[in-house]
């Protein structure tokens, strides 16, 4: 990834969003183009234009931490678009771009698997930074059927911007793509070097229109808790609340489990798919 224009991109739109009233300023002359100018970003800041200037083209590899908090304070980022900054900042220094920790790819822990499929009453599963499925339990793999289809191991974000069911099986197909997209951004800030990451990206970015003018906004945000309605081929409609676990020994893997509200027709409709998924030997075709 060129984290030079990342860094540009994300700042000039974090800019363009706040109005000179927001930030407490008197509108002067002419605008262009929307926002706040660099020079009264650079002035909240309290840093001069030409070092502003500077950072916003790339350049954080200097900034102290204090800088990058009085640049923040200025653009007004909340909690997510603070860490994004920072990760930024971080993959501009030398040290960052020498091999770090060794990281392990696609493959999950036994024990981790094993909790896995302990969960037998809930869909639960493993998904990397780069939106990879790479483990999941029994009642998972039967949830998500239709990416399982896809090759092993399967991608959210392939399967929400090119795959044609992805529009049907999300009912909230817009909140879902955006989510994606801000999760991609996340990760590309955070590993910068990973080629698989940068492939995907560049895949989406060529195949999918949608993709790419979500990516142009540069949104960034946490995704841990919260409910998705999905219309699951053979249970029907579902809402499902969902947790998003860290699990502290996996670096960039993610342990998300759903489940359904207790009475409700979501929880009848995990029991059917649990039955569905019992009753076949490979959960990954509809068609068995």
């Amino acid at each position: 990834m060129d984290n030079r224009s990342e860094i540009r991109d994300f700042m000039v739109s974090r800019r363009a969003r706040i109005s000179p009233r927001e930030a407490g300023l008197t509108p002067r002359g002419v605008r262009r183009v929307p926002g706040l100018r660099r020079s009264e970003v650079a002035a909240l800041a309290g840093v001069s234009l030409e070092y502003y200037t500077r950072l916003e083209r790339g350049d954080l590899a200097g900034a102290s931490d204090s800088v990058l908090d009085a640049v923040a304070r200025a653009l007004r980022l909340d909690d997510v678009e603070r860490t994004h900054l920072g990760d930024l900042a971080r993959n501009c220094r030398p040290a960052a771009r020498r091999p770090g920790r060794k990281r392990h790819g696609g493959a999950v822990r036994p024990n981790l698997q094993r909790m896995l499929d302990a969960l037998t009453g809930a869909p639960a599963f493993v998904l990397n930074g780069r939106a990879d499925l790479i483990a999941a339990n029994t009642l998972g793999r039967a949830l998500f059927a239709p990416l399982y289809e896809q090759a092993d191991p399967p991608n959210h974000a392939r399967f929400v911007f090119l795959d044609p069911r992805a529009d049907q099986f999300w009912t909230d197909w817009a909140r879902v793509a955006d989510d994606v997209v801000a999760l991609l951004h996340v990760q590309a800030a955070r590993q910068p070097q990973d080629k698989a990451l940068t492939e995907l990206i560049g895949e989406l970015s060529t195949r999918s229109d949608q993709f790419g003018l979500r990516w142009a906004r540069h949104d960034v945000r946490a995704h841990t808790t919260g409910s998705k309605r999905l219309h699951h081929p053979v249970a029907g409609p579902l809402e499902l609340t969902f947790e998003v676990l860290m699990p502290a020994a996996d670096e960039d893997k993610a342990l998300v489990v759903y489940g359904a509200e207790p009475g409700g027709a979501s929880e009848d409709g995990l029991r059917l798919l649990a039955g569905w998924a019992a009753s076949r030997p490979d959960t990954r075709s509809l068609e068995n």
